[in-house]
């Protein structure tokens, strides 16, 4: 038996490459062994394969499908993936070990997660006493994400307060009781846990902490587990959590084969359930090999220079031609140059945009709408990564649910004349002439809004057309639209009274399929209804289960209600643009956070760093979640401190630098305004690596 490979090394140096051609070789091995039970389809089941995030396990997939020439079959996954396929799978062990009723599994989606935990929790006496110390969804999401760090690193949920207490002693609250917080937190996680155990529901939290806890260590899993499994390919390993190290290492001592990858300057979810220490510890175990730089590019010719120079370790130090700078005053400026900067290099010196990314510390509204915007104008696509807003956004889905309004009683409050007026003019939509045209013009739908929808907090309707006294001025379009909306509004009235199997899921389906013809549904149109179509599915089903477990739960208006408010809210989201695995990749400029392209782990010949002065670039933000430090392996149960805090920062920072820069094959800009978007002054730490270069200078400017 092969020993298995630690393959290390930065990005771009060939480490996805090495193993890829490691799992060709592997596969060919078995294929000609003499005792060929090794079909491929066999072989297919025998082997894991990871990657560390859903697009790189599409690629990694793509690209070992490619290698054995499609002969069989590659299941790739994602670490959280497979331990919510074997927790689904192995359900039964679960339940006979915990004794809980025996019910199929249903897994929570985060907001719904957040939703019912936010109920479950109102009912404490001390709730509001708790809210004290932060607002309520943020208390109540980040007491959630505990549970999913917990889990991830192997630790019993009832060990959460002891952790919080221990390492958060010096954080400093003012005169609140912090301990108290800590303590209730821990308390409030069991209290939910036990809640979901209960329902047969199942959060990610929940998932990693049932399989590291109850399931790995079940002898009868451990022998089905390591029958399927003979060998193990993980790309990017130090983006996975710490019980990942747990799963390899159960198949490695049954004699199992593996190949792992490791970036010692990614470590991109460290923060976010990702262990890589923890991982490293794997390459012990392992042959190891160092991959290097086979050319040289702007890691190799400035990036130590440039962790120098923001750490205060370098001073009078001039960047290389390779990396530019380009100043201004303003934001709106600085947003308007870069764009101008593009439209040259694609216009007029033949850059294909597919070479362009536009990297952000964090993207707004305004700086992705202002470079989409001046960058088509000139018919240069843009493609946001992983875009996501909210599908309450979408004049599509207000309109279904002010539908909902009116066909379900009792929810009038949710309803007002301006939702009417939309609504009227969406389902009155058809395409014509290659163009969408509405029947009801927004005019002629504020006016029979104004005199036809009956305000009441109970029954709201539609009354007819003729209670608007000069109804003969709306137009005999306008007037067949509305009739045929209200007819179908009151048919289905009497359908959801009369017949119980008539839900809000089926209501939504039935009214697009009758308002909103596939004609006029873009691609953008589409993804919204699917999501929204998701949302209500899975909000039915487990309102479905929970009344299986409380049967005097709330009434269906209520229900109806609370989805309308959770859609309303704007936590739910779709990707505008879907399924980009199943389209081919236009050629388009790539808009991203530095999160984002990190974690896409491909590369581009020119980088524009946007805000490059920013304070956003040492910040973990988003990428870090609350005491995210105490739940890795090697916390050493001291106090987290300031100084811990800033010297976690300042490793990513050079993390982010050298990553980045190994994704920039030819050249850089750092795009920097002297004020930010809130008109501040930007004096972040990359000021003195935009001082240190030479300013771009535009020939068309």
């Amino acid at each position: 038996m092969s020993s298995p490979l630690w393959i290390s090394g930065t990005s771009r140096t060939g480490k996805t490459s090495r193993l890829v051609a490691e799992f060709s070789h592997w596969v060919r091995k078995q294929l000609v062994q003499p005792k060929a039970k090794a079909s491929p389809q066999n072989l297919a089941n025998a082997v894991l394969v990871f990657a560390a995030n859903n697009q790189n396990r599409r690629e990694l997939r793509d690209r070992l499908t490619s290698a054995v020439e499609g002969t069989y079959p590659v299941v790739c996954k994602t670490p959280v993936g497979f331990v919510s396929d074997e927790v689904m799978l192995f359900f039964p062990l679960i339940f006979e070990k915990l004794k809980l009723k025996a019910q199929f599994p249903l897994r929570l989606r985060p907001e719904t997660e957040q939703e019912l935990a936010t109920q479950l929790w109102r009912n404490q006496s001390d709730w509001q006493t708790l809210c004290e110390f932060d607002n309520e969804p943020r208390l109540v999401r980040q007491t959630l994400d505990l549970m999913q760090l917990a889990g991830a690193s192997g630790i019993p949920t009832e060990d959460i307060s002891i952790i919080l207490q221990q390492g958060l002693a010096g954080l400093d609250l003012g005169e609140k009781n912090q301990s108290y917080l800590w303590q209730r937190m821990g308390e409030l996680l069991l209290l939910w846990q036990k809640w979901c155990l209960d329902r047969g529901f199942l959060t990610y939290g929940l998932i990693y902490e049932l399989y590291w806890r109850y399931l790995l260590p079940n002898t009868q899993y451990q022998y089905h587990l390591t029958r399927r499994y003979q060998a193990i390919f993980a790309d990017d390993v130090d983006d996975y959590p710490a019980i990942a190290r747990d799963l390899f290492e159960l198949i490695l001592d049954r004699d199992g084969f593996a190949v792992f990858t490791y970036n010692p300057d990614g470590k991109i979810r460290l923060g976010l359930n990702a262990d890589s220490d923890y991982l490293l510890g794997l390459a012990v175990r392992c042959h190891q090999e160092q991959s290097n730089f086979t050319t040289d590019n702007l890691a190799t010719e400035f990036a130590q220079t440039a962790v120098e120079l923001v750490t205060e370790n370098a001073y009078l130090v001039e960047a290389p031609d390779s990396i530019q700078s380009l100043q201004t005053v303003s934001r709106a400026e600085l947003l308007r140059q870069t764009a101008e900067i593009i439209i040259d290099l694609v216009c007029n010196q033949g850059v294909n945009p597919a070479e362009i990314a536009i990297i952000a510390p964090g993207l707004d509204e305004i700086a992705r709408y202002s470079l989409i915007q001046i960058l088509a104008a000139k018919n240069i696509p843009v493609t946001p990564v992983n875009e996501q807003r909210p599908i309450i956004s979408s004049p599509l889905v207000r309109s279904l649910l002010t539908l909902l309004g009116l066909v379900y009683a009792d929810l009038g409050r949710l309803v007002d004349r301006d939702a009417i007026a939309q609504m009227l003019v969406i389902f009155s939509q058809k395409y014509r002439g290659g163009q969408l045209i509405a029947d009801i013009d927004p005019v002629r739908a504020g006016l029979i809004a104004d005199y036809c929808y009956h305000v009441d907090p109970e029954h709201p309707y539609l009354s007819p057309v003729e209670t608007f006294p000069r109804w003969d001025r709306l137009g005999h379009q306008a007037v067949a639209a509305y009739q045929t909306i209200v007819s179908w509004i009151e048919a289905s009235k009497i359908k959801q009274q009369q017949q119980s199997f008539f839900t809000p899921t089926i209501l939504l389906s039935e009214a697009i399929k009758y308002f909103l013809s596939r004609e006029t549904n873009s691609s953008d149109r589409l993804a919204v209804l699917r999501e929204l179509m998701e949302t209500a599915q899975h909000f039915w089903e487990v309102d479905r289960r929970i009344r299986q477990n409380e049967p005097s739960f709330q009434s269906q208006a209520a229900t109806v209600a609370q989805f309308i408010q959770l859609l309303r809210r704007g936590t739910i989201t779709a990707n505008p643009r879907p399924l980009p695995q199943l389209i081919p990749q236009q050629s388009a400029v790539t808009l991203a956070t530095v999160f984002q392209y990190r974690s896409l782990r491909t590369s581009h010949s020119l980088q524009f760093w946007l805000d490059a002065s920013s304070p956003l670039w040492s910040q973990g933000g988003a990428a870090t979640l609350f005491a995210a430090p105490l739940f890795l392996k090697q916390w050493t149960g001291k106090t987290w401190m300031p100084e811990d805090e800033s010297e976690m920062d300042n490793q990513r920072l050079q993390r982010i630098l050298k990553d980045t820069m190994a994704r920039a094959e030819t050249k850089i800009f750092l795009c920097h305004s002297d004020l930010g978007v809130n008109g501040t002054e930007q004096a972040g730490v990359l000021l003195p690596l935009v001082h240190a270069t030479r300013q771009y200078v535009n020939s068309n400017s």
